[in-house]
């Protein structure tokens, strides 16, 4: 008798007569009962969201949708003026422009986060407690000549209007955990230590309230990504509607310059 192998899943199974996902019936269970929100989250997590966590991962995945004419947001649309029958082309043009500079700070934030928060035990319980931990994060990542993830923004050069909008959405929904207080600590004491005032970012806070709803670190970008494919989409529905993208052509090709390399 042959023997087949097994390929163990938590998420998803199909025969001739049903979907299953999470152990559940696919049409019977999920279809028009939870949101998209609540089933990325668990099928991440692979434990479905309280409410309170469903409104905080859900806030953040529209904090980070679209910010206008971002690269990522061009990358896509001139693919798909190369490419108008590729539409998958396009929007994986737009997310493979996810980096360090654009759409990889809550990453990072989330990782430099976590890694000051191992080195404290207990974690503070005073603000006073919680500007040192910051301080010490800080003055160690400028000592070893890094950037502080999180800080500054390259528009936004006083305050970052979604901030305070996620921190108070954190807050109502009992969502406020460590990684938010040292990245809230982190805003307060750089300017001392970098000798300049950066706002914290929204994409910084970002990555601290995904750490806080126990997204794995290594993930934290795929849920940028995800919620930055909504935004991308749009850009290629706007580009199929209203192009501009043959205009940003024209304009670099006509502006284009010989210069004999240096």
């Amino acid at each position: 008798m042959t023997e087949h192998s097994e390929y163990p899943t938590a998420l998803g199974v199909s025969s001739a007569e049903r979907i299953m996902l999470f152990g559940q019936d696919l049409a019977a269970d999920l279809i028009g009962k939870v949101s998209f929100g609540h089933l990325a989250y668990q099928l991440i997590t692979l434990s479905p969201p309280s409410r309170q966590q469903a409104r905080v991962f859900e806030a953040v995945l529209v904090a980070l949708a679209d910010h206008g004419f971002t690269p990522t947001a061009i990358a896509a649309r001139l693919t798909y003026l190369s490419a108008p029958d590729s539409v998958q082309g396009a929007l994986a043009a737009g997310l493979l422009g996810g980096g360090s500079r654009f759409l990889g700070v809550s990453e990072e934030t989330g990782t430099f986060l976590a890694e000051a928060l191992s080195n404290s035990d207990p974690l503070p319980d005073t603000d006073a407690a919680w500007d040192e931990l910051a301080r010490a994060a800080v003055t160690a990542r400028r000592a070893a000549g890094g950037f502080v993830p999180g800080l500054g923004h390259h528009l936004h050069k006083h305050i970052d209007p979604r901030v305070a909008v996620l921190v108070g959405v954190a807050r109502e929904e009992d969502q406020y955990g460590p990684h938010l207080a040292l990245f809230e600590a982190i805003g307060r004491v750089s300017p001392e230590i970098l000798g300049k005032s950066l706002p914290l970012n929204g994409a910084g806070m970002c990555g601290a309230m995904l750490a806080d709803l126990g997204i794995p670190l290594g993930i934290l970008r795929g849920v940028v990504l995800l919620a930055r494919c909504a935004g991308l989409l749009g850009h290629i529905a706007e580009e199929m509607r209203n192009p501009v993208a043959r205009e940003i052509f024209n304009d670099v090709e006509s502006h284009a310059v010989y210069r004999p390399a240096e």
